[in-house]
């Protein structure tokens, strides 16, 4: 495709031009899923990533240079979408494995802005326990990194199944604050 033929696509595009974006769907929407899929091979998550790559190259089509060609600046954001779901899943995956979902999910997007490798982020965590008082951080090891029911942490630091409970969701809350005084 000429520069000539990219820029009237482009132009079109931003047109609204349904018949052009139909078009320009049809001939890229495989190739786009090939390359994802063969790096996330699940169906579904490699669809809705695709359908994730056309809205984010319509949207940044405005900002389009020229200074490639449109296909390696649509891979450009395809390679980028599959890094950024590698990267998430592997976050949830192999930092948070033992921690409850809402402190994964107030963590991510954290984690994510500041694009922390492995090392540092569990130096991090290693600070926020640090800063916990003892029993926090007692009871959030017992439960989140030993694995351990609240009625095995109930009896190991003798205290009613209730008061456990009550001080695992204050442990939590202090955790996650914490890790945001820390960011």
């Amino acid at each position: 495709m000429s520069t000539e033929s990219e820029r009237l696509l482009i132009r079109n595009l931003l047109a609204g031009d349904e018949q052009e974006l139909h078009s320009f769907y049809h001939d890229n929407r495989a190739k786009l899923y090939n390359f994802v899929y063969g790096r996330i091979p699940q169906k579904h998550i490699a669809e809705e990533l695709t359908q994730d790559i056309f809205i984010h190259f319509l949207e940044s089509a405005r900002d389009f240079r020229f200074q490639s060609s449109i296909k390696t600046f649509l891979f450009a954001i395809a390679r980028n979408k599959v890094i950024d779901y590698i990267r998430k899943k592997k976050v949830k995956q192999i930092f948070f494995s033992h921690m409850p979902a809402f402190v994964v999910d107030s963590l991510v997007t954290v984690v994510l802005d500041e694009d922390l490798d492995r090392t540092a982020l569990q130096e991090k965590l290693e600070q926020v326990f640090s800063q916990l008082p003892h029993d926090y951080e007692l009871v959030l090891r017992l439960k989140y990194i030993e694995d351990k029911s609240v009625r095995q942490i109930a009896s190991q630091l003798v205290r009613t199944f209730k008061s456990t409970e009550s001080l695992l969701f204050r442990a939590r809350k202090a955790f996650i604050g914490v890790y945001h005084e820390l960011s």
